[in-house]
């Protein structure tokens, strides 16, 4: 199978998927052919949708492959289907926000970090398929372990965790010092001498 006749296939298995594929799962349904005609036909269908007359993209999402709408497109799809979007509470926002960057954690350590009561953030966030109980820790009482899912991969456009942007990097920006008065006083001295300075050799005002 050479890499022209892997191409629509491909394209029609990651269109007809309501999920993200993995690589590992097409080289599971194409034994013909190998990884290396695999990525070749998924990086050809790529460059073919970056066409800006192209309304989807293929993205590498939650460890897989997936048809995504592009951004400037969105609204008038989401006429069609009435997508509901996944409103979440400041609350669980911090909460989810914890989990993703400190994972695996348990209930005790989120709550110590925000200072209150997270019980009811933890079973929202969990209904909502975003987080997930991945065991419990050997310590007293045997808290539950908590981590991320793939729907928050998904829904963030995160490939793993791993992509997560730095705490440095959604940090605000430290506010600008305060200059205190006397430098104030001393800079506008020093402004208004040079003003009065008579202007160098050769220098035309």
């Amino acid at each position: 199978m050479d890499e022209f006749e892997i191409k629509p296939i491909l394209e029609n298995l990651l269109f007809v998927s309501d999920s993200p594929i993995r690589l590992e799962t097409l080289i599971e349904i194409l034994p013909e052919s190998n990884k290396e005609d695999i990525l070749e036909g998924i990086h050809r269908i790529k460059t073919e949708y970056e066409d800006p007359t192209k309304g989807m993209e293929l993205v590498e999402v939650a460890g897989g492959y997936q048809f995504r709408t592009k951004p400037m497109w969105a609204k008038w799809v989401s006429r069609l289907r009435k997508i509901r979007t996944v409103k979440l509470s400041q609350s669980a926002l911090e909460t989810l926000a914890i989990i993703a960057y400190r994972q695996p954690i348990i209930r005790p350590m989120i709550e110590e970090i925000r200072g209150v009561d997270s019980g009811w953030v933890l079973r929202t966030l969990l209904e909502k398929g975003l987080i997930r109980m991945m065991g419990r820790k050997d310590l007293p009482g045997r808290p539950i372990v908590y981590g991320t899912t793939q729907a928050f991969l998904e829904l963030f456009g995160l490939n793993s965790p791993t992509d997560l942007p730095t705490l440095k990097e959604v940090q605000p920006p430290p506010a600008p010092k305060e200059i205190p008065k006397e430098e104030v006083l001393s800079i506008e001295a020093e402004g208004s001498i040079l003003n009065q300075a008579p202007p160098l050799d050769g220098v035309k005002e």
